[in-house]
């Protein structure tokens, strides 16, 4: 029993030197050079993987985009007719594709002739008289009319760049029309700038004077597509039309200033 009360308890990490702490540095053995060097490996090739699956990423999705938006459009038109081929037995992949693309070009050279032109405003009239469907028209038709080759009378004539909120910044901007202002010290010649604020949709109009409107060597796509890229598609370069003509060359807008 002597013996029994003599004994004290030893703990763990002094009786078995095996069992120590590794968090504690003073009893866990030092690291090896070997394993600091297999860290410093691992750690390279991990962020070496990493950069690489991104860039392939970046890389890959606007192709996946561009791939998926296309074969949905394709098979999107294509659904137009193909139930009519359906039921006529004929199964050929793309071939509703191909009738709705001469459906749209005989319905352009329809609308371009006088009975056509005039069919088509019988049918505009009856839309603009619907509730709710004429403002989703009046707004897809003024976008389709600013990008229309006919060029009438609604449709943007010009990018502008003018001078807008304040000086020292510009605003790009279409020109839409003319007007004259009559004064007391005599006639202004301005022009209607229409300036996007939501895509293509809202904006502001102002009427500005020639001389204050710098006219690009853009055209109406490329400005519609800057505004609706948010500015992504901006050339590095622009030019107003009255130096390309004049040099015969591209000279930066900050010269000009």
């Amino acid at each position: 029993m002597a013996d029994e009360k003599d004994t004290t308890s030893v703990p763990l990490s002094q009786g078995d030197p095996e069992r120590a702490d590794p968090e504690d540095p003073v009893k866990s053995p030092p690291s090896s050079p070997d394993s600091s060097t297999r860290k410093a490996c691992c750690f390279v090739l991990q962020s070496w993987v990493s950069k690489k699956f991104m860039t392939g990423c970046v890389v890959l999705f606007p192709v996946a985009v561009t791939f998926f938006v296309t074969w949905w459009f394709i098979q999107f038109v294509d659904g137009f007719f193909s139930p009519l081929y359906d039921q006529l037995g004929i199964d050929i992949f793309g071939l509703g594709f191909v009738t709705s693309l001469i459906f749209v070009f005989l319905v352009g050279v329809f609308v371009s002739s006088w009975l056509g032109s005039t069919v088509f405003w019988i049918g505009e009239w009856f839309i603009k008289r619907m509730p709710f469907v004429k403002h989703i028209y009046s707004a897809s038709k003024q976008v389709s009319a600013a990008i229309s080759p006919d060029q009438n009378t609604t449709a943007f004539k010009e990018v502008a760049i003018i001078r807008h909120p304040r000086v020292g910044e510009y605003a790009f901007g279409f020109i839409t029309s003319s007007v004259l202002l009559q004064r007391d010290e005599g006639d202004e010649q301005l022009y209607s700038v229409f300036v996007p604020t939501n895509h293509l949709y809202i904006g502001d109009i102002f009427l500005v004077n020639s001389k204050d409107i710098i006219r690009p060597n853009l055209s109406i796509r490329e400005g519609i597509e800057i505004i609706v890229s948010g500015g992504m598609t901006m050339p590095q370069t622009i030019s107003p039309m009255e130096s390309v003509a004049r040099v015969g060359g591209r000279i930066p807008l900050n010269r000009l200033m």
